[in-house]
């Protein structure tokens, strides 16, 4: 058995805590105050930001829920929060870079937004989506078909949580062939989501197809949980796979 076998072939054994600096940029959070189920208040966005860059991350994406039937944030509302989030950080000296796109849920005016250019991006026009936790979308295919033909990089924001797609591999396949790119949410390496949950990101990263590892930070239990997920083998064969393009961002 080689090296990565030993380390990686048993999910008992721990290693000593990952060092998340090597990533550079988290891409996945909820720190602006009061648009979404993340941070309620200026002051709980400083303390998550605060526990960020002590976790290692030198820059943070956030990422607010932005859909039709719930959190109806448009870019305007975003990026000015944003502003407000930027002033205090930089009012308190707090050494973290602040950006912001949003999550968007994959529902019936998404691809109206994504025709009408309406979305926040990231990095090299990458746009973060996710799907409802039910079932499969059946425009899925085609709304990531107009994201592309608009030039835009398309993230399925964390794939391992989708129960639907558990009993199918294939599916997973098939948005790779179709050059979607996958993110991680970190904390379902240590079965925050439960047991499936967990063998599932840890197949997909076996077959390589994560590209992004994020945090989907909402509150601090959210960072212990992180905290708690640091010694994870998995995670740590992650980080050394060379295929996560955080530090890119």
């Amino acid at each position: 058995m080689g090296l990565f076998g030993r380390l990686f072939g048993t999910r008992e054994r721990d290693l000593p805590e990952a060092d998340l600096s090597v990533l550079g940029a988290d891409m996945h959070s909820h720190f602006i105050p009061g648009i979404d189920d993340g941070s309620q208040s200026l002051e709980q966005s400083i303390e998550l930001l605060t526990a960020m860059r002590e976790l290692g991350y030198r820059k943070v994406v956030t990422t607010p829920h932005s859909m039709a039937d719930g959190y109806r944030n448009t870019p305007d509302i975003i990026l000015e929060g944003l502003e407000k989030v930027r002033s205090e950080v930089a009012r308190i000296g707090l050494d973290i870079e602040v950006e912001a796109a949003a999550e968007y849920y994959m529902d019936h005016e998404l691809e109206q937004r994504v025709t009408a250019n309406e979305v926040l991006t990231f990095g090299d026009r990458y746009l973060l989506f996710e799907l409802p936790f039910i079932s499969e979308p059946q425009m899925l295919l085609s709304v990531v078909f107009q994201m592309q033909t608009q030039g835009y990089r398309a993230i399925l924001a964390h794939p391992e949580r989708y129960a639907f797609w558990y009993n199918d591999f294939s599916k997973y396949e098939r948005m790779k062939e179709r050059g979607v790119y996958f993110q991680l949410n970190l904390v379902a390496l240590s079965g925050a989501y439960g047991p499936q949950a967990r063998q599932i990101a840890e197949r997909l990263i076996d077959a390589g197809h994560y590209e992004f590892l994020g945090s989907d930070c909402h509150n601090m239990n959210h960072v212990q949980a992180i905290r708690n997920t640091l010694k994870r083998p998995y995670l740590h064969k992650l980080l050394a796979s060379g295929r996560l393009l955080n530090a890119t961002l």
